[in-house]
């Protein structure tokens, strides 16, 4: 019981923090408080992929934290431990490349990433394709949206293997987004 209280305190602890470091973020046309993403990225490693180890499901709260925030690793590392931050950093891109860079990066680390962080990535990449279906930033054509689901494809392709649960979500939200913008 010690050990589910004090893995419970730890999610607790970095819902907490990120919703500290995203105050103020939004995400989509509703613009929904962007912490809604990594609650949902939470839920898709609990429920879609159950995933039940307390690091990677800190990690999939934090995923965003350094890249879209002013937090640093040592931050992380104090706070969360070393396994956590180190996942974190996996999932982090580098801002200073061209965006084109760091989408062909993605794919390229997608398979040599820990078990953790490819459990994380997969969970992003389903929040996300499942966000262009159900709420996408109005400013994207359905050329653009096709665009985000066939780069995530490629990324999830280097990840197969990780989480048949997630795996199949991901292929049945990819078809669905295809269905809709009459690409079969």
């Amino acid at each position: 019981m010690k050990l589910f209280e004090e893995d419970m305190t730890s999610v607790f602890r970095a819902l907490k923090f990120a919703a500290l470091k995203h105050r103020g973020q939004r995400k989509d046309r509703e613009a929904s408080p962007y912490i809604n993403h990594p609650i949902a990225v939470a839920e898709v490693l609990w429920e879609v992929g159950r995933v039940r180890e307390p690091t990677t499901l800190v990690a999939g709260i934090l995923h965003d934290t350094l890249e879209d925030t002013r937090t640093t690793v040592e931050e992380l590392r104090e706070l969360f431990g070393d396994q956590a931050a180190a996942v974190v950093s996996e999932l982090t891109d580098d801002k200073s490349l061209e965006k084109g860079e760091r989408k062909r990066l993605q794919i390229e680390h997608a398979a040599h990433i820990s078990p953790a962080a490819r459990q994380v990535k997969l969970a992003d990449k389903i929040c996300n394709v499942t966000d262009i279906l159900e709420s996408p930033p109005e400013s994207w054509s359905p050329e653009r949206k096709l665009g985000y689901v066939e780069w995530a494809e490629k990324v999830v392709e280097r990840l197969r293997g990780t989480n048949e649960f997630m795996e199949d979500r991901f292929r049945r939200l990819c078809e669905e987004a295809r269905r809709r913008m009459g690409n079969p």
